[in-house]
């Protein structure tokens, strides 16, 4: 006598396995927009410190030389000294340079960037909804994309 065999219909159906591909598909996209956007928000906070820290070695500079320096004497991306004074061991760059860079002048808008008491730093940002952010000033230019910027004017 022959043996029968059972036939076992265990398993997900075809539609059932594009429904589930298609959430994954789904919920990956949301995933990586969200990882994106974190990563660009905090490119902007290294660049909001960035700016703080030079703005720091402006000041101590000052202090020593009784003027800022020429917007062309900041070495960006390498050590600024004064003789035997580090001001900083590298000064940064932007995590986009050379496609984007900070911004760095003498003076202020108010007085035509002429004036050796003052200076204006700038960083372009990414998040444009960032509440410290603002337009850049005139002189300083961000990518047309978001034209908003972190700016310290002293």
């Amino acid at each position: 006598m022959p043996k029968k065999f059972k036939i076992l219909n265990h398993g997900f159906t075809l539609i059932e396995l594009l429904v589930v591909i298609s959430i994954i598909g789904i919920l990956a996209t949301l995933i990586t927009a969200n990882l994106n956007s974190a990563r660009s928000r905090a490119r902007d906070a290294q660049r909001k410190s960035d700016i703080k820290n030079i703005e720091t070695a402006l000041r101590l500079y000052y202090n020593d030389n009784g003027a800022y320096p020429v917007a062309s004497a900041m070495p960006w991306g390498a050590k600024w000294n004064n003789g035997s004074v580090i001001y900083m061991n590298m000064v940064p760059k932007d995590s986009l340079s050379p496609s984007q860079d900070y911004q760095y002048k003498i003076g202020t808008y108010a007085d035509s960037y002429t004036s050796i008491d003052n200076f204006t730093l700038v960083a372009c940002l990414e998040n444009t909804s960032d509440a410290s952010g603002v337009t850049p000033p005139s002189g300083f230019s961000c990518p047309s994309s978001n034209n908003w910027a972190f700016v310290i004017s002293e």
